[in-house]
């Protein structure tokens, strides 16, 4: 068995074995991070979010290239809602709500164009894509079963937002004993002081939730090992 490899990380060192790590990208969605889709209807400015598709890109191709597993989300909604809580669809005063037509299909909406993940990140043949309904990737999904099934237990986790689906997910994932790091900046949020205060939430107390570090220290990782 080889030894694992170690991260410098938030609050201390992380040890993953690549046979036994996934990375989860979540929702890096054109709905959420493009110009026309509901992170825009709510009055975001999408272009903070955008900022991590460069570095996540670097992590998603050399996770590849080292064979590790890869897992993608889209968070989104059957035609009907029906998987849609009034809580959620009545939710604030957007521009345009969850299921109206917008400039990339119905928002939120699974198949539609503006549903599915951007190009720079597009999911391979054979790279599993989990579809859910709410905010954490655990939710009325069956990645926790395909984890097991993979004999995966730690998480490298990227995506958006930091404070909403990003943290939903680490914290899913902390309950079912899984290990994730968090990379710091393949995580974004459309609030300054939320990714901030996000990150710290996560390595806080010894690490209650995770570890938290800057993609490099991971690409550092994999490359020694190869």
């Amino acid at each position: 068995m080889s030894d694992p490899l170690l991260v410098e990380a938030e609050p201390y060192a992380y040890a993953f074995d690549p046979r036994h790590t996934a990375l989860l990208l979540i929702d890096m969605q054109r709905d959420f991070v493009e110009p026309g889709g509901f992170g825009e209807t709510l009055g975001n400015d999408v272009t903070l979010l955008r900022q991590v598709i460069p570095p996540l890109a670097a992590v998603l191709a050399a996770t590849r290239a080292a064979g590790m597993t890869v897992i993608h989300t889209r968070e989104g909604h059957l035609p009907d809602l029906s998987d849609c809580p009034p809580a959620k669809l009545g939710r604030g005063a957007p521009s345009l709500r969850i299921g109206d037509p917008g400039p990339k299909g119905r928002i939120l909406i699974r198949g539609e164009y503006g549903h599915d993940i951007i190009d720079e990140l597009a999911p391979a043949d054979g790279e599993l894509v989990v579809d859910k309904p709410g905010k954490g990737a655990f939710y009325a999904t069956g990645l926790d079963e395909v984890l097991h099934e993979g004999g995966i237990r730690s998480l490298v986790v990227t995506g958006v937002t930091t404070e909403v689906c990003v943290h939903t997910t680490v914290r899913e994932a902390n309950d079912r004993g899984y290990e994730c790091l968090v990379l710091s900046d393949c995580v974004g949020s459309y609030f300054a002081e939320f990714q901030r205060y996000g990150l710290e939430m996560i390595a806080a107390q010894g690490g209650i939730f995770g570890w938290v570090a800057p993609s490099g220290g991971y690409l550092k990782a994999l490359e020694a090992r190869s």
